[in-house]
């Protein structure tokens, strides 16, 4: 056991003792199985329940998902998506009927579980158009109104925070600073801040919260900017790590605690899992510049030119950087193609991310846009995308792709607040993560991603459950 203590002070983990005492406290040993497959047509399909009996030691030819409730690691922040002008404005094209059933399926009781929402200060390629808040040219941000927002984002956010409650936990990233104060005069395409506009950007972030919550919309948070290493056709603005360390030491940071932000929570990088480390590293090195952050916000798109995802990149940066949380900030299947919808990889992407980021630390999951139309927009650049669920404008139809399932595996079970615990598969095949939930109940989510089925042991402290896990299926089991 006292290697076990030394361990887990080394990887910010927390020993409980001996996970002997969990089953002791659990009398029924017994377990919910949930499960999404698709060759059966099982859409998070109530399989009954299997029992624990008495198995000492697994042999090597048995699969098995190992799970130990003695090591706690990090904290659910949340689970969500983002409400984009695009998710808005598909949203109220359709009929209320449906438009009340989408809500409900990410935000209602029934629903996702969702408690975080992102969104676009400023435009982003998904928004109709280009736009920001302020005059141009006006450096005292005089002329600053958020009522382009008040027409359809911000009724969905407050649709949204209506049915989440007290949970609700909202976070902003700008894409663009307005043309003016970049180098290149364009939103598009990259450029930069200049160094004379520094100041007046932070102040921006500033009015942005204030005119959020003067409408009754908490603001938790913001990332710096987002994806800050890509010159993008859309909405873009380019900072190296010194440069974005220097704009949250020197401006960002000291106008927030100015005015009375300190509690906001500030997260650097947004971007990619590949530079991850070197950002996170290069960043907070000057403690000054650490004091004002809070998390290491990533995203999953360097997978389209690598085949290994770059999961170890998060283990590294989060055990360089106890302290900070990390946050994935936005994924989606690139691409949009209506014919593909209802294929099982949207979910398996999904699955296959959200389980190995956990399975690395991170404590924050926010989906990309939670809501497209039938073009996977609007789009005002072209970069159409799918989204979890599609609504037809036309038609009126609402679709709800494997990705609405695969992410509801996790996030309908595993609450806020939950603590990651140790879980390991024995099979490559096996993709698989625990988290206990504050009120003692241990879930465990299960993919197999292959194309031959395979039965799985779930192991806890010499005994074990035999579950079936289907190829191309997830499940979740709840004891």
């Amino acid at each position: 056991m006292k290697k076990h203590i030394i361990l887990s002070l080394l990887l910010g983990t927390v020993t409980l003792g001996n996970a002997q005492n969990y089953w002791k406290n659990n009398t029924k040993k017994t377990a919910k199985v949930v499960l999404t497959h698709a060759a059966k047509g099982d859409k998070l399909a109530d399989k009954g329940t299997v029992q624990f009996l008495k198995l000492d030691q697994p042999k090597e030819t048995d699969a098995c998902v190992f799970v130990d409730p003695d090591f706690k690691y990090q904290k659910l922040i949340g689970f969500g998506g983002a409400i984009t002008d695009a998710a808005a404005e598909t949203l109220y094209k359709m009929p209320k009927a449906k438009q009340q059933e989408i809500l409900n399926a990410y935000y209602g009781k029934e629903g996702l579980g969702y408690t975080v929402v992102r969104t676009n200060m400023n435009s982003c390629d998904f928004s109709s158009d280009s736009y920001t808040y302020v005059n141009d040219g006006d450096v005292s941000l005089k002329s600053f109104s958020v009522a382009h927002d008040e027409k359809f984002k911000i009724p969905m956010i407050k649709a949204a925070q209506e049915r989440i409650g007290k949970d609700f936990t909202f976070y902003f990233s700008p894409w663009s600073p307005p043309s003016w104060m970049k180098s290149n005069k364009n939103m598009l395409r990259g450029g930069r801040l200049e160094n004379q506009y520094y100041q007046p950007w932070a102040e921006y972030y500033v009015k942005f919260i204030k005119e959020y919550e003067k409408r009754g919309i908490p603001v938790w948070g913001l990332t710096i900017q987002n994806e800050p290493m890509a010159t993008q056709t859309w909405e873009s603005c380019i900072y190296t790590a010194e440069e974005e360390g220097a704009f949250l030491k020197n401006n960002l940071g000291p106008t927030l605690w100015k005015n009375g932000y300190k509690d906001k929570k500030v997260i650097i990088w947004d971007h990619n899992r590949d530079l991850i480390y070197q950002r996170a590293t290069t960043t907070l090195q000057d403690p000054e510049t650490a004091k004002y952050a809070h998390g290491i916000g990533y995203h999953w798109y360097e997978i389209w030119n690598n085949k290994n995802q770059l999961f170890d990149n998060l283990g590294e940066t989060q055990r360089a950087f106890p302290n900070m949380f990390l946050a994935f900030t936005e994924g989606c299947k690139e691409k949009f193609d209506m014919k593909q919808i209802y294929d099982v990889s949207l979910g398996e992407l999904y699955g296959k991310n959200m389980l190995n980021d956990f399975n690395q630390g991170t404590a924050l999951w926010t989906d990309w846009n939670v809501l497209l139309d039938e073009t996977g927009g609007p789009n005002h650049v072209g970069n159409f995308c799918f989204a979890p669920i599609i609504a037809d404008t036309k038609t009126g139809e609402v679709h709800y792709t494997y990705e609405y399932y695969y992410i509801a595996q996790a996030s309908k079970y595993i609450r806020k607040n939950a603590s990651r615990i140790g879980n390991s598969s024995n099979r490559a095949d096996i993709v698989s993560t625990s988290f206990m939930n504050e009120n003692g109940e241990l879930v465990t989510v299960i993919m197999n991603d292959s194309e031959k089925d395979i039965d799985v042991n779930l192991w806890i402290e010499g005994q074990a459950a035999k579950l079936a896990a289907p190829a191309h299926s997830i499940q979740t089991v709840i004891l």
